[in-house]
């Protein structure tokens, strides 16, 4: 083991769960198995060190330039990285350069601006489930920590459903699971990264010195009390901290909440519903907060993601943003002035944690500057509406604003080695030193005037290279003119070379300045840094209140947009929606007209059975309705043309087919596994859609299940809900159980094909057309043919009562092949229909229109055969 590989076995048994990139000049270099790890996911070229040796050591490396894309696409691949630095100048070095770990980057915990998606929080979750004590009631602690922006919450659940709902909410990148939690815990997120953190974390002691080493003030100034959300976020901050190199300067307060005090959605609900991610391709694009999201910084765009995923239960809440979102609708050219004052304004929260981490470059601090500058406008812009008041910062930040105007040039360069960051007039001996490194050139020409009138030498010359510096060069025949002033410094063959006590003290001060005004400046800007690091609770402040800002026009601008009003919402338990639409559908359609619905819920129909085709749009109709009762409750405005939308505490769906086979489930355990969490969850003040339950069994058993969860619904929960199913049979619930109504969605029929209205109507669907459904989708003709055949038998041998909708139920069954084929072909049909086919309706007068329906109905009353 040489020292270097000393050195690099040291620094790797530090971080043994991560790979190790080893600085190495201008490369991060890995070697042994780390090497070949990144070989395969980097598709990087594995060569050797020693390769004469028996036993190379296989090794790889990345430029340092380019370091952040692979250590990017290390985590996308679930794996963490250490960084391991040089921390010496290699110049004053005695042998080995020193090198530490100055950061781990992980799914959860990153800075670096070209990897973190700028509309979404970064979240790293920590889990743990505490046993009851005489201090607390134990159960589940949750905590969500953002390195990136400084945010820092926690929360706690009584329930393992209820906890797994919420770490799904939040969608963290990395996950650390703590005492009682089993990884199964994570197994509905999808790919997540599981780390974990020293026992000794997750415990009130170790917690209530973790919150103080990092907020500088204990948990009990933030309203945090012992219990296992406490355990949580005292575990979360030990494993950012430790990834960080210890440092977590940009944590300024931990947030306990309650879950009680938002809307709960579970998630199945969100998926259904595609509040953030499409079902199709789990994309942000198509989504609701896709479609909301017109926010002009970084800042509102995840702060309208926190809004829609946690809707408001507080009536006063939902009505004060409503009436911000009101005023900025109403006020169009001051909603314009906020935006363009907004959109000057860079990610204060980001920008804030790379100057807590010291690696902020003088650009972060310029956009910082610029941001700032552009702050006063967005408050003056938002000033006259009262509404917005609570969402205007009252500290500006102007001396932070006023430090970097002044020592700042405005557009300063990447590199905070080679100077030109700080502004001129801003520090006398940089002013001296910029002068001489920029005057330097003219300086030498002045002397070199100056020596040739004093020597009478008209050739001389001031020349300089790497060996000698500056000299003064005296050609053969004028060495006789040398004054005793000069220094003999190289004898050539056609000249002297020479030095003066003169040129030499310009030489250190030309060539010096240029190095001592490099090194200045990064002295300065550092001090720089460090005054803005100071500062970052207020900044951190100021970058709240701007998101909020610019999430209520986000809002203001979707409503204006797409043509949303303000909804009413209170306490009571209706549900009335005039002209509803589905905001991401609506949006979607090109060259067709959304047909809009009106749907109301309340004590006397607080379930609607809904029945119609397949594709005909009941369940478009049914989410859009939870969509417009959710939007109510974030404080947007809704696309409907009225809608009074009494509190919901809970939105369940049940919406689709899927298995899932990790969990060994098929299509119908997870269709009734879903339907349990419903049955079990929901309240009074629950809005319930649910789409063809029990159709993945028996129809005996099937129809069974569905009529009795309709029951329960509405007979035991009480909630509001609405129901869609092709068993026709459960339209007779109506008739038996209290406030249950029969909707179905129009379609019209014309020559045995189906056109589908889009609109509700009171009343059962008379049929499914399943079988034009079939066509439409492109089934073989014969198939097709063979099926309406069969059907014609079902319903010929069906009880009277169920012709209309195959059912069988009864004694019928499937009739027998052998049974003789019955023409089902009507003669005055037959006739009718070449009669309509001979008429051209564009063709005929008034006159002939009317002959041809006298001729028709003739024609029908006439007897056949």
């Amino acid at each position: 083991m040489t020292p270097m590989f000393q050195q690099y076995a040291r620094l790797r048994a530090e971080q043994p769960d991560a790979v190790l990139f080893f600085r190495m000049g201008d490369f991060y270099e890995v070697f042994y198995d780390d090497a070949e790890l990144c070989s395969r996911v980097l598709d990087l070229t594995l060569t050797a060190r020693n390769k004469q040796d028996d036993n190379p050591i296989p090794m790889a490396g990345v430029p340092h330039h380019a370091a952040a894309g692979y250590i990017q696409r290390m985590t996308d691949a679930g794996h963490k990285v250490a960084i391991a630095e040089q921390v010496q100048d290699p110049s004053q070095a005695k042998g080995l350069v020193d090198r530490a770990i100055v950061r781990v980057v992980t799914p959860g915990v990153t800075l670096d601006p070209t990897t973190l998606a700028h509309d979404t929080h970064n979240w790293l979750a920590a889990v743990c489930r505490i046993e009851p004590t005489t201090d607390h009631d134990g159960g589940y602690g949750l905590a969500f920590v953002d390195a990136s922006t400084g945010d820092a919450r926690l929360t706690e659940a009584t329930q393992l459903e209820v906890a797994q709902a919420e770490v799904a909410r939040l969608e963290p990148a990395e996950v650390l699971l703590g005492p009682g939690v089993e990884p199964a815990f994570v197994a509905d997120l999808g790919v997540v990264t599981l780390s974990s953190v020293e026992d000794e974390a997750w415990t009130d002691t170790e917690a209530q010195r973790e919150i103080t080493t990092v907020c500088g003030a204990p948990a009990a100034s933030f309203g945090v009390d012992p219990g296992p959300g406490l355990c949580a976020v005292g575990a979360a901050l030990r494993y950012v901290r430790d990834r960080l190199g210890g440092k977590l300067h940009n944590v300024h307060a931990v947030r306990p909440y309650r879950l009680d005090g938002f809307m709960v959605l579970d998630r199945t609900t969100r998926r259904n519903l595609e509040l953030t991610r499409t079902l199709i391709d789990n994309r942000r694009k198509g989504s609701l907060l896709s479609l909301l999201d017109r926010a002009a910084t970084s800042m509102g765009s995840r702060r309208l993601e926190e809004w829609v995923a946690y809707p408001l239960i507080d009536l006063a809440r939902i009505r004060a943003r409503q009436a911000a979102v009101a005023e900025l609708v109403d006020a169009p050219d001051a909603r314009a002035d906020l935006r363009g004052a907004l959109k000057e304004c860079a990610d204060i929260e980001r920008i804030g944690a790379r100057v807590a981490q010291g690696t902020a470059h003088a650009r972060d601090l310029a956009a910082l500057a610029r941001t700032l500058a552009a702050v006063p406008h967005a408050v003056a812009a938002a000033q006259p509406l009262r509404a917005l008041h609570p969402h205007l910062p009252t500290d500006l930040c102007d001396d932070v604003a006023v430090d970097l105007q002044t020592w700042l040039v405005e557009a300063p360069p990447v590199s905070l080695t080679d100077g030109g960051i700080i502004a001129p007039g801003a520090h006398d001996e940089l002013d001296e030193l910029t002068g001489l490194s920029l005057d330097g050139v003219g300086r030498i020409g002045a002397m070199e005037a100056h020596e040739r009138q004093a020597t009478g030498i008209s050739s001389l010359k001031i020349r300089s290279n790497k060996v000698f510096g500056y000299y003064i060069e005296v050609s053969a025949s004028n060495l006789h003119k040398v004054p005793d002033r000069f220094l003999r410094k190289q004898t050539l063959s056609n000249c002297e070379r020479y030095i003066t006590a003169e040129l030499k003290d310009l030489e250190e001060k030309v060539l010096g300045a240029d190095e001592r005004r490099k090194a200045l400046e990064y002295e300065l800007f550092v001090q720089l840094r460090d005054r803005v690091g100071t500062h970052l609770a207020r900044l951190q402040e100021l970058a709240r209140k701007l998101s909020s800002l610019d999430a209520v026009g986000s809002l203001a601008e979707a409503a204006e947009r797409y043509r949303w009003c303000r909804p009413t919402v209170d306490d009571s338990d209706r549900l009335h929606i005039v002209a509803g639409r589905h905001p991401m559908v609506e949006a979607a359609l090109r060259d067709e007209r959304f047909v809009p619905n009106d749907v109301t819920l309340e004590p006397e129909r607080r379930l609607i059975v809904l029945t119609g085709p397949n594709m005909s749009g009941k369940s478009t109709v049914m989410r859009q309705t939870a969509l417009i009762a959710l939007l109510a409750q974030v404080g947007a405005f809704v696309p409907a043309d009225e809608a009074h939308i009494g509190l919901c505490d809970r939105i369940f769906t049940r919406v689709g087919a899927a298995d899932d086979l990790r969990r060994g489930q098929s299509t119908f355990m997870v269709e009734m596994s879903e339907t349990s969490s419903i049955l079990h969850h929901a309240t009074a003040r629950s809005l319930v859609v649910l789409d063809e339950i029990g159709r993945g069994t028996s129809t005996y058993d099937g129809l069974s299940i569905a009529w009795a969860v309709a029951e329960d619904l509405a007979d035991r929960i009480r909630c509001r809900a609405m129901f869609a199913t092709h068993y026709h049979e459960l339209c007779e619930l109506s008739g038996q159980a209290p406030g249950v109504v029969n909707q179905s969605v129009g379609v019209s029929e014309f020559r045995g094909e189906i056109v589908f209205l889009r609109r509700l109507k009171e009343g059962g669907a008379s049929r499914s057309y399943g079988i034009q459904c079939a066509r439409l989708a492109g089934l073989p003709h014969h198939v097709v043919e063979r099926s309406q055949a069969l059907l014609t038998r079902f319903e010929k041998h069906a009880p009277r009562n169920d012709r209309q909708q195959l059912s069988l139920f009864g004694s019928a069954g499937v009739p027998s092949e052998e049974e003789p084929e019955v023409s089902t072909q009507d003669p005055v049909a037959a006739a009718l229909r070449e009669a309509i086919d001979r008429i051209d309706p564009d063709t005929l007068t008034p006159r002939q229109a009317l002959d041809a329906v006298y001729a028709l109905v003739d024609l029908a009353r006439t007897p056949q055969g």
